[in-house]
């Protein structure tokens, strides 16, 4: 187990709870990505890319793209209103691509503009030969689920829902089992696995039992079997967001930084599974809908 990065800082971070983690997203690693696949190309001012709600169709064979704006400004629009503004180097359509959700909001070119689009198949080539996009992308993700948390409290939004995953299936979850048998780890029913404001630099796939994630006392998740849970120490390695007690007997697999971009080489699915579970915590965290 040495080449697992398992290693936990000697010294936790000095409290600064209005801090934020270093951003860790790069524009170049961002267009070297895109273009290993795709080619940009030009959009006039006016032209709408996506619109709010929309959704892929498996039926139709018709999936979600995500862009990298090469050149130019697109605005961003929901129920009316302008959301934000998508700048050079920057990526945007990626949380429904990823987590094959309806689209949030409506993209529209401001200026002429350059895009690469890369649909599922292209994202997927290009990850494997280039693992370490996938953090950065849950990077980006994972800077959307603070902000949310730092606007508005845990769960505020969320009608009382309380979001249950599962990332991998039966037959993928014994695959892990069989790959990452030497990272299992067991605790019993009322054991925390960790807590609110710790460091952490491992992520863990439920293998056995049920647990309870909880954010400023108030439960937010439960996770069985295939649910996936840490992985924003995998990225920004900053403190906690949560805290997460075991409501049975679990069985778990804790997987390091290191294992990770080995999991994404070998399966690219495994990188999709995981990017699309975070979209949808995002999703969740600032609008309480699964």
């Amino acid at each position: 187990m040495s080449e697992l990065d398992f290693t936990t800082p000697k010294e936790p971070p000095k409290p600064a709870p209005a801090a934020k983690p270093a951003p860790l997203y790069n524009a170049a690693m961002a267009l070297e990505f895109f273009t290993s696949t795709g080619k940009p190309e030009a959009i006039a001012p006016g032209t709408r890319l996506f619109a709010e709600n929309d959704k892929s169709s498996k039926l139709l064979l018709q999936s979600d793209k995500m862009y990298l704006l090469v050149d130019g400004e697109i605005s961003l629009t929901a129920k009316g209103k302008v959301i934000g503004t998508v700048r050079k180097g920057e990526i945007f359509g990626e949380m429904a691509s990823i987590a094959d959700m309806p689209r949030s909001a409506t993209a529209t070119a401001k200026t002429p503009c350059r895009v690469i689009a890369l649909d599922a198949g292209q994202f997927q080539a290009s990850l494997k030969a280039k693992p370490e996009f996938a953090l950065m992308l849950m990077s980006v993700m994972i800077g959307r689920i603070r902000d949310a948390l730092g606007r508005r409290g845990p769960g505020d939004g969320a009608a009382g829902k309380l979001k249950e995953s599962a990332v991998f299936d039966k037959s993928a979850l014994a695959v892990l089992n069989r790959a990452l048998g030497q990272t299992s780890v067991r605790y019993e029913r009322g054991k925390t696995v960790f807590t609110e404001g710790q460091t952490g630099v491992l992520l863990y796939v439920v293998t056995e039992g049920r647990l309870a994630v909880s954010i400023k006392g108030k439960v937010v998740e439960k996770i069985g079997p295939g649910g996936v849970f840490g992985e924003m120490a995998l990225v920004d390695r900053a403190t906690r967001l949560a805290t997460v007690v075991c409501e049975t007997d679990c069985g778990l697999l804790a997987i390091g930084r290191n294992t990770f971009l080995d999991l994404v080489k070998a399966s690219p699915d495994f990188a999709m599974s995981l990017l699309g579970a975070v979209g949808e915590r995002a999703r969740f965290t600032a609008t309480g809908q699964k």
